[in-house]
């Protein structure tokens, strides 16, 4: 993978999700890599999953001089409004999400919290901020019940079989009407199964993985 060494120097680059497994490691790489960057970490430590484990993470990246973090919800319209207006990113990754397929059965609620709503207020920031580019994580849950394979951005993406697959296809559809609307460059990651050193415990890799150490059945 290429260096991002003083690719981003001397810009502030705001990382939604900060404290979970992907944002973590972006905003690590960041930091390191750009030391005259101001990377600003923001995420509600929700309880989804073990907190000590995006806790841990996130003593990881405070040992960074240039990181900032700032614990907040995506669905607080008001604190995403006074995160932009104090530090104007010029960069925007936003990887705070309800994750999960399975959740969203029992808890919907926490997907449209923070799917869409927290999405919209990520927007709205971003038409009234201008940033230089939004990245945000969408999700190769779009396919849905796509049965072509390999898959391609240029497939049909209008089955989703779940909640979260509905909430990220909603995601495109917002950021693109933005982007044409309010000239806000945008770019969509359609996320598979990512995995490595803390990660999501309840990924189906973990499970196989304990399941094989006790010596039960996958």
């Amino acid at each position: 993978m290429n260096s991002t060494t003083n690719l981003f120097n001397h810009k502030t680059i705001l990382v939604t999700g900060a404290a979970g497994f992907i944002g973590s490691y972006l905003a690590k790489r960041l930091c390191a890599e750009n030391p005259d960057a101001k990377i600003i970490g923001f995420d509600s430590l929700n309880s989804y999953y073990d907190p000590n484990l995006k806790t841990s993470r996130l003593n990881e990246l405070k040992g960074f001089k240039n990181f900032t973090f700032i614990k907040g919800n995506l669905a607080d319209k008001s604190a995403i409004d006074q995160l932009f207006a104090q530090y104007q990113p010029d960069i925007v990754v936003n990887l705070a999400a309800q994750a999960g397929v399975r959740y969203s059965i029992d808890h919907p609620d926490a997907y449209i919290e923070s799917n869409l709503i927290g999405f919209y207020n990520i927007l709205e920031a971003c038409r009234h901020h201008t940033p230089e580019h939004l990245v945000y994580a969408s999700s190769s849950s779009v396919y849905g019940g796509n049965t072509k394979i390999p898959f391609s951005t240029d497939d049909k993406v209008d089955n989703p079989v779940s909640l979260y697959a509905a909430t990220k296809k909603s995601n495109e559809l917002l950021a693109h009407a933005y982007s044409k609307l309010y000239d806000i460059p945008s770019t969509g990651l359609r996320f598979f199964t990512v995995y490595g050193p803390a990660g999501r415990p309840e990924m189906a890799y973990f499970g196989f993985t304990n399941q094989l150490i006790k010596g039960e059945t996958i």
